[in-house]
């Protein structure tokens, strides 16, 4: 069995699933742009919104790996103006969704209340080539491969917070030395 690096966030086993993708062959900055913007999503408003990337009607906000990135009028409803559409990743991401969905499935977790809880990208060793230049000189040509963790949690039941006010203790919210002073008044009386 391998350890998830977001194992903590699947506090409840039975309401999650899983899928994790090792030296997938995409780019890891795309692959990580792809990740923040899906992370939070429903998983079927995930799959309507990666549709719509693939057929760029809608893009994929580059935030953080933004240097180089063209400017596009789609990227407005993200609050931003550089996006683009990695189409590789998208099929690499999509391809662990519907695993873990499915995965979902055998747990008898209804897929319908499936929501994208974590998505951890990290890089992979590269993989090492080399390219030829000009006076007999040869530079590094390297690949930049992914791991990817999904973790997909139904949504819990909400509780409302109770509505009386009861404190459970005249103490929260005071620093060592007032509880200390505290504690002594109380022993004197």
């Amino acid at each position: 069995m391998v350890r998830y690096a977001a194992a903590a966030v699947a506090t409840n086993p039975e309401k999650t699933s899983r899928a994790r993708g090792e030296y997938l062959r995409t780019h890891f900055k795309n692959m990580r742009e792809v990740a923040a913007a899906l992370t939070g999503l429903k998983l079927t408003k995930a799959y309507s919104y990666l549709s719509d990337v693939k057929d760029h009607k809608r893009v994929i906000p580059f935030r953080r790996f933004s240097g180089g990135v063209g400017r596009t009028g789609q990227a407005r409803e993200f609050k931003t103006t550089q996006g683009r559409w990695p189409e590789k990743s998208i099929k690499f991401i999509l391809r662990l969704l519907k695993n873990a969905e499915a995965n979902a499935d055998a747990k008898n977790i209804d897929v319908e209340d499936l929501t994208i809880k974590s998505i951890v990208v990290q890089q992979a060793p590269k993989t090492r080539r080399r390219t030829y230049r000009a006076h007999g000189r040869i530079n590094p040509y390297q690949g930049h491969p992914t791991h990817v963790e999904i973790i997909l949690a139904a949504s819990d039941v909400e509780v409302e917070k109770a509505t009386d006010a009861v404190s459970t203790s005249s103490l929260s919210g005071l620093n060592r030395r007032q509880v200390a002073r505290r504690r002594i008044e109380a022993a004197r009386a």
